[in-house]
């Protein structure tokens, strides 16, 4: 565990705040305690999931409810869960907080374990490159992410596990318009990103997750931007030797919620656009299925 935890472990979780289900799964989810691996693959399309457990030798559980599919199995002798999240850093708040439910409360007492349970999480997605020399069909494994969409401003704690130097730097860069949210840094499990990394098609970089896929990406179809230069100033933006590389739409929250709650967590994104040099893949696919052996093979 690279982060812990701080929260209260004494007190009772009201019926209100955690609802289990009748079957005793968790709400959304509907996965029962004992049915969630250490490794858990979050894929944000539900049609992925069974394109991940097409390669498992043996399923356990699975379970479906809404945008959020799951399944847990075995791959060459090791236990793995996927979860599809749905899209954007709301379903992520979902997911993450009711996935740490499921090895982290006793369902029966209500009560947070003595013991805690750390889990390595990995999203695979897709993604749109914001550097030229970033092409179309690379991967893209995100040290770290930066979050447009706000949902760690909502938690204690968010500023013990952020980067405020580099959210500062970002910020006067950018000349960051105080009517949005305020972007949040968050790092990447460095142990994860290690196991991950080793792949001549891995490129590094930092992504940012967006709240939405038009206007908050610095798309325009009907509808003008507020800042019409934000995403020049985005990829002209350095940190040190850092610099932004790519939009996505669930990475921060991730990263932040992970550390928080004391889990393990990377995102390695197939690159399906780019978005300087307005190239676009024809299929993606192949690049996703190599992206998937990839990850399978090295977690």
């Amino acid at each position: 565990m690279e982060q812990n935890a701080k929260m209260n472990t004494s007190e009772r979780i009201a019926e209100s705040e955690l609802i289990i289900n009748s079957d005793g799964s968790v709400f959304h989810l509907h996965i029962k305690p004992g049915q969630l691996a250490d490794n858990v693959l979050l894929v944000g399309d539900p049609g992925r999931v069974k394109l991940i457990t097409s390669r498992f030798d043996k399923i356990y559980s699975e379970a479906q409810n809404r945008e959020f599919v799951s399944a847990t199995g075995v791959y060459k002798n090791k236990d793995i869960s996927v979860v599809s999240t749905g899209i954007g850093t709301d379903n992520i708040d979902i997911v993450m907080t009711e996935l740490d439910a499921l090895v982290n409360v006793d369902f029966e007492t209500r009560l947070p374990r003595e013991q805690h349970r750390t889990l390595n999480l990995v999203r695979i997605g897709t993604s749109g490159s914001l550097q030229k020399d970033l092409p179309v069909d690379s991967w893209l494994l995100s040290e770290a992410a930066i979050g447009f969409d706000g949902l760690l401003n909502f938690y204690a704690g968010r500023d013990e596990v952020c980067d405020l130097p580099f959210e500062n730097a970002f910020k006067q860069h950018t000349d960051w318009n105080k009517k949005l949210t305020q972007p949040y840094v968050v790092n990447a499990s460095a142990k994860l990103v290690d196991k991950l990394k080793n792949s001549e098609r891995i490129q590094l970089g930092t992504t940012i997750s967006a709240p939405g896929f038009y206007g908050p990406q610095g798309r325009v179809v009907r509808l003008g931007l507020a800042d019409p230069d934000i995403n020049s100033k985005i990829t002209s933006f350095r940190f040190g030797s850092r610099r932004v590389t790519n939009y996505e739409m669930e990475c921060s929250a991730i990263y932040g919620l992970s550390l928080l709650l004391g889990h393990n967590a990377a995102t390695v994104c197939a690159i399906i656009a780019n978005r300087l040099a307005g190239t676009a893949t024809k299929d993606y696919r192949p690049t996703i299925e190599a992206l998937i052996d990839h990850v399978l093979n090295s977690i």
